[in-house]
C-alpha cells in the first residue's frame, strides 16, 4: 500500500519546521575531526542511528499510539523524553525542533492530539511527531520509520554542507544505510504499546558532549 502523501510530508526535508537549522550533531563532530570523509561520515551516521536514533523513533511511535487514547500523558511521556536525553544543549534542540514542527503541520493538519501539545511551551521533537502522524492516518511503524529517516537525513545533510561532500556519494552512503534504518523502524516501532517507561535509552556520550561544546562556541552555522 502507497504511504499517503501526509506522511511523505513529514519525512520531507522540505518541510517548513526547522530542520534545517541542526546537524544532529554532526557540526561539532566535524569541528573536533571525527568527521572528515564520506566513510566517517557512514560511521557516524551508523553510531547516530542505533542511539538517539532508535530513542526518537521510539518516542515517536508511543506518541503515536498515544494520540489515539485519549492523551492523558503527555506530561509523562515528554519527562520520558527529557530523561533519555541527557545533555541540556540536546534537549534544547529537541524542543526548538519540537514547537517549529508543531507549528508546521498544524497549519495544515487538525487532531486532538497536536491540540494537546500546543498547550506545551515547546514539546519534544518526537512527542510532535508521532501526534502529527496520527493526524495523517500513519500507524505507530510509519512514526518511527519517520523519526529513523531523519536521524540519518539531516546530519548527512549537513555534511554536504559543512565539508563540501561529493553529494552523490552521500546519498550513497545513505542509501547503503536503508537497511539499517528500516531495522532500527521496526525495532521502535515495537514499543508503540509499551509502557513509557520501558522504551528504550541507549544513549550516546560522544553526542552529547559534542552538543554541549556547540553550545559553547563563538563560531558555528547550525543550532545543534
Amino acid at each position: 500500500m502507497p504511504l499517503p502523501a501526509a506522511l511523505l510530508l513529514l519525512a520531507d526535508s522540505r518541510l517548513p519546521a526547522g530542520g534545517h537549522a541542526h546537524s544532529g550533531g554532526l557540526e561539532p563532530a566535524a569541528a573536533a575531526g571525527a568527521v572528515t570523509d564520506v566513510p566517517s561520515l557512514a560511521s557516524f551516521l551508523r553510531g547516530r542511528l542505533r542511539t538517539t536514533g532508535l530513542v526518537t523513533a521510539a518516542l515517536a511511535a508511543a506518541a503515536r499510539a498515544h494520540a489515539d487514547g485519549g492523551g492523558a500523558g503527555w506530561a509523562t511521556l515528554d519527562a520520558e523524553a527529557d530523561a533519555r536525553t541527557p545533555s541540556p544543549a540536546a534537549r534544547r534542540a529537541s524542543r526548538a525542533q519540537g514547537r517549529s514542527l508543531l507549528r508546521a503541520v498544524r497549519a495544515t493538519l487538525r487532531h486532538p492530539a497536536l491540540d494537546a501539545l500546543a498547550a506545551f511551551p515547546a514539546p519534544h521533537h518526537p512527542l510532535v511527531l508521532g501526534a502529527a502522524t496520527a493526524a495523517a492516518g500513519g500507524t505507530g511503524a510509519d512514526a518511527a520509520a519517520i523519526g529513523a529517516y531523519g536521524a540519518v537525513t539531516g546530519p548527512a545533510s549537513a555534511a554536504v554542507r559543512l565539508l563540501g561532500l561529493d553529494p552523490l556519494a552521500v546519498h550513497g552512503a545513505l542509501a547503503d544505510l536503508a537497511p539499517q534504518v528500516d531495522a532500527v523502524a521496526a525495532e521502535a516501532a515495537g514499543f508503540a504499546d509499551a509502557e513509557f517507561a520501558a522504551l528504550p535509552s541507549t544513549s550516546a556520550p560522544a553526542l552529547d558532549i559534542f552538543a554541549e561544546l556547540h553550545l559553547r562556541s563563538d563560531l558555528r552555522l547550525f543550532e545543534s
